[in-house]
């Protein structure tokens, strides 16, 4: 990319970042390259450095461009999905190297973790990243990745990122930060000592539900080859339309966020006052109890909250199934409000005694607070609550 389009503040960066106006047309928009291979002068030679697009497409790399800038990376790397960005990561992993997770993470990662690569000889062991204490007793010689979510989800517990990374160091292993939840915008954890950060770019970047991907930032010129590698060759790429739906998202992404913790936080504090309601997890609640790391290493709380009802199980899904603005789906970070209970969906991958034993309840009720009217939110909670 340009130096032109790399410089600024991030709302600019967020705008112009890896995307140069087309020398060819003028056009402001970056072209959507619907080609699967490109011409060559003789072989071996092509015409602009493209040869097959599961390797490299033009749109696609407008939008790693842009990601590394926002993530304040060298390098990005997008894939069709989260998860398949995950599989790179657990691809340069070999038997016998063990990786340190925090026990409350995304259930689809939880799965591919012990039902896909355990099967590998690739060891998890699962801690509560929060205590510091626990990741420093839990990694040794062996340990070749410590992988964190922060916040968490679905309990929106926070990790001290600067001494994680200093906690991976010291054993030579890479901390992955899995950034989906804060974004960029609110969070960035290379500035903060991590190697890697993971983005569902389904969420919040891409910020309209109508797209599936999952990115990849790092500093480090080796590990970027390396997970390139294993994107071009297990092929989980994007294709061109998929990049130019998240280019088109992060260009938003720092006026939605304001808005979507400025949401959020109102529908804690509501919820936090309701005397139905038995606990709130929020970063931006003092109550919370990392609020201080929040202050810290956070923007703002971001636009996820969960609660937990004093009906339990019945109250929670009694809530999810009556309220009339937010729609009761999986998924987060599109411009509409979405709440979903993490036990019966986005977390059922998850035995019930490992759920428990984080501290993830069965009466759980997770909130994607979007960009709507936040009275108008509250009033649909409190009459679904009752």
């Amino acid at each position: 990319m340009s130096d032109a389009h790399n410089q600024g503040q991030f709302e600019t960066r967020a705008v112009h970042a890896g995307q140069p106006i087309d020398p060819q047309t003028g056009a402001v928009m970056t072209p959507v390259y619907f080609t699967s291979t490109y011409a060559q002068t003789e072989p071996g030679k092509p015409i602009g450095g493209y040869e097959y697009s599961r390797t490299h497409n033009p749109t696609r790399t407008a939008l790693q461009d842009n990601l590394a800038s926002l993530e304040g990376g060298r390098f990005g790397l997008a894939f069709s999905s989260g998860l398949s960005a995950t599989n790179a990561l657990m691809d340069t992993l070999v038997p016998g190297d063990k990786v340190v997770a925090g026990d409350d993470l995304y259930g689809g990662t939880y799965r591919i973790f012990t039902k896909v690569f355990e099967r590998y000889g690739i060891e998890f062991v699962f801690v509560d990243t929060t205590n510091l204490d626990a990741v420093r007793s839990a990694v040794c010689a062996k340990t070749k990745m410590v992988y964190i979510e922060t916040p968490s989800n679905p309990l929106l517990r926070l990790t001290d990122i600067a001494g994680c990374a200093e906690i991976a160091k010291s054993v030579g292993a890479q901390l992955v930060v899995d950034n989906t939840f804060a974004t960029p915008y609110l969070q960035r954890p290379i500035e903060l000592g991590a190697d890697v950060v993971l983005h569902s770019l389904s969420k919040y970047l891409g910020g309209h539900s109508d797209v599936i991907g999952g990115a990849l930032v790092v500093n480090d010129e080796k590990l970027h080859a390396d997970l390139a590698f294993y994107q071009n060759s297990c092929g989980g790429t994007p294709g061109p339309m998929d990049a130019f739906l998240v280019l088109r998202g992060t260009k938003t992404l720092a006026v939605r966020m304001d808005r979507h913790c400025e949401n959020a936080l109102k529908v804690a504090q509501f919820l936090e006052a309701h005397p139905q309601v038995d606990r709130v997890f929020y970063p931006g609640l003092p109550s919370h109890p990392q609020h201080a790391i929040s202050q810290k290493q956070m923007k703002a709380g971001g636009g996820m909250v969960s609660f937990e009802l004093k009906g339990g199980v019945s109250a929670g899904n009694r809530c999810a199934s009556t309220t009339k603005i937010f729609t009761l789906a999986e998924s987060l970070g599109g411009v509409e409000s979405l709440i979903e209970t993490p036990p019966s969906m986005t977390h059922a991958s998850i035995p019930a005694a490992v759920r428990h034993a984080a501290g993830l309840n069965d009466g759980l009720v997770r909130l994607s607070v979007g960009i709507e009217n936040a009275d108008d939110l509250i009033a649909d909670l409190k009459q679904a609550i009752g």
